[in-house]
């Protein structure tokens, strides 16, 4: 868990910077405060975590709330996110800081690749004991090499934490949509702590 956590925190830390980076030189130095103070709150919540490999989703969707409104400062209105979870699936224990980066890959490979910027949806749902979560974004397909793509660090990562947390009961895929857009469906053992 440390090993996957060192190589995607950098990953995660280097692309905001580059967004405050952006921000500056389009001398929006306002936002840029403002995504620094929203980069130092999300490094926060990320150093104080009580080491716990599991926790709920509506924590995960907190966390991942936070870290889209900094992405928001830096795509203005090109940027658009919709959660769609019900209430009884946020008990569900999921990997912590597991969404993040997959909504990431989302931004930099698809959203921010469209000029007039896209949408990401987000849904979660259970059924017979499994949790699905379902990210889409609205940018340009990407290559697939088939079921085992290994391509970016955040599927990757997503890949090996679910294994080995949940072995063959899980699963990643990536998806291109017939038209356009790319999905990534999240499959995996629906528990929760009661």
């Amino acid at each position: 868990m440390d090993a996957l956590r060192r190589q995607l925190e950098p990953h995660f830390l280097f692309n905001t910077l580059n967004g405050i980076s952006g921000l500056v030189r389009e001398q929006r130095n306002d936002a840029a405060v403002e995504m620094i103070a929203g980069l130092s709150d999300l490094l926060r919540r990320v150093l104080e975590d009580g080491g716990s490999q599991l926790v709920p989703l509506a924590e995960e969707v907190s966390f991942l709330e936070s870290y889209i409104e900094l992405q928001a400062m830096r795509f203005d209105e090109r940027l658009k996110v919709t959660v769609d979870i019900p209430l009884e699936v946020y008990g569900a224990l999921v990997p912590r800081l597991i969404l993040q980066p997959l909504v990431e890959n989302a931004i930099v490979h698809g959203i921010g690749k469209l000029v007039d910027g896209g949408e990401i949806r987000m849904t979660a749902r259970e059924s017979e004991g499994v949790l699905s979560i379902c990210l889409y974004n609205d940018g340009p397909a990407v290559a697939l090499a088939g079921p085992d793509d290994r391509t970016g660090v955040g599927l990757s990562n997503a890949r090996s934490r679910l294994v080995m947390l949940y072995g063959a009961g899980s699963s990643v895929e990536l998806h291109n949509g017939e038209r356009a857009g790319v999905e990534t469906i999240l499959k995996f053992p629906y528990r929760t702590a009661v």
